[in-house]
């Protein structure tokens, strides 16, 4: 598979989280094959364009950590979609997390 295969996959995966929910990097990687890409995960949604409408807000750490980190948008701009969702996110340690036992999106 190439990369720009595997970067379809995770738009096509990232696409179908339901609002108002959640996935992690890894649950992600899983769904596409590839159980063990969840950083690859993180390159294919650094690399979307600005104007681009996946909803890249939903994809939080194993832990429900915000890790997002690309050119366009930071932590505090995924805080404030998650929270336009109803999503509560809370400050632990200072970072931002999201309880994943209520939000977390189930692909089964």
């Amino acid at each position: 598979m190439t990369k720009i295969d595997f970067f379809q996959k995770v738009y096509k995966v990232v696409e179908s989280i339901p609002y108002g929910h959640v996935c992690s990097y890894g649950q992600i990687a899983a769904l596409c094959d590839s159980p063990r890409a969840s950083r690859a995960v993180g390159w294919a949604l650094r690399a979307l364009p600005l104007e681009n409408q996946l909803p890249w807000h939903r994809v939080v750490n194993s832990k429900g950590f915000l890790t997002i980190s690309n050119q366009y948008f930071h932590v505090e701009e995924q805080k404030r979609r998650l929270e336009l969702e109803k999503i509560v996110v809370t400050k632990v340690n200072g970072l931002w997390q999201v309880d994943l036992s209520k939000y977390l999106a189930n692909f089964s």
